[in-house]
């Protein structure tokens, strides 16, 4: 019997090429958006879902298993990001932002857990992000909800393991999306003191995610992960430089490693 896989976040970007690659691969996929009837020509079923509404998770978690009788893996892809002077950042940008990337997907696990504790199985997979290992300068609230979430994943697995629910992290690294065109800009603010640093680091970014891999290597990763019995607690996917970077962090010394965040981003 083909696994049944929700995803949030379906309808395009890594959550689209990750639907379409493991409906090739046999599954039983669907998608969701706030808007699925702008995509009718989605290659699985597109279902409404707002992480930020949780009417809209617990109608499209109840319409799946209406459907399927089950739901075997779920996949929390949707997600936005937010760029900006932390200083300069509005904080109602800022919650609003940990409603997407964090409260948003708790919301949808605490919908799916009663359906895979009746079932005895089941496995999530959050996808955060490598940002989420390290304080990014102008990208620090989306770092901080990322990492958040890695965080949060350690302890669900702790306090899943007597019902046979597994959960792990995938952190991408940067991919051809289009997510540059929907996060959140601070403004570049002409009388701001953060104008060139900002300035010069937003475009450092978004060539970034511009020339990223193609996503359809995230896919691959997610589908070993979910065809492995026990997942590890955290995967990363994406350029070596950017995996590496976090086994820097690990063994430099806290102001040598900012030492080449700086460079790098030539601050």
């Amino acid at each position: 019997m083909s696994k049944v896989v929700l995803i949030t976040g379906g309808s395009s970007g890594i959550g689209k090429s990750i639907g379409e690659f493991l409906t090739e691969n046999g599954f039983k996929v669907y998608g969701t958006s706030r808007s699925p009837e702008r995509y009718p020509e989605s290659k699985f079923p597109i279902l409404k879902l707002d992480v930020k509404d949780v009417a809209t998770i617990s109608l499209c978690v109840q319409s799946l298993i209406e459907r399927e009788s089950r739901l075997d893996v779920l996949i929390n892809n949707a997600g936005v990001g937010i760029t900006g002077p932390i200083e300069e950042i509005p904080l109602e940008e800022m919650k609003s932002h940990f409603d997407t990337n964090f409260f948003g997907p708790l919301e949808v696990i605490k919908a799916v857990l009663p359906q895979m504790r009746k079932q005895k199985s089941g496995l999530i997979i959050n996808v955060t992000s490598i940002a989420g290992y390290m304080g990014l300068p102008y990208r620090g609230i989306y770092s901080a909800s990322k990492g958040a979430l890695e965080l949060v994943t350690e302890a669900y697995r702790m306090e899943l393991k007597d019902f046979n629910i597994k959960m792990t992290n995938v952190a991408p690294g940067d991919f051809a999306t289009n997510i540059a065109a929907g996060r959140f800009h601070a403004p570049v603010n002409q009388e701001s003191p953060y104008k060139t640093p900002y300035g010069n680091t937003l475009k450092l970014m978004d060539s970034h995610v511009d020339s990223g891999k193609d996503p359809k290597i995230m896919a691959e990763a997610i589908l070993k992960v979910i065809q492995t019995e026990n997942p590890k607690i955290h995967y990363k996917v994406g350029e070596f430089m950017q995996k590496f970077s976090i086994v820097l962090k690990r063994i430099l010394p806290d102001k040598m490693y900012e030492k080449l965040l700086i460079n790098h981003y030539k601050l």
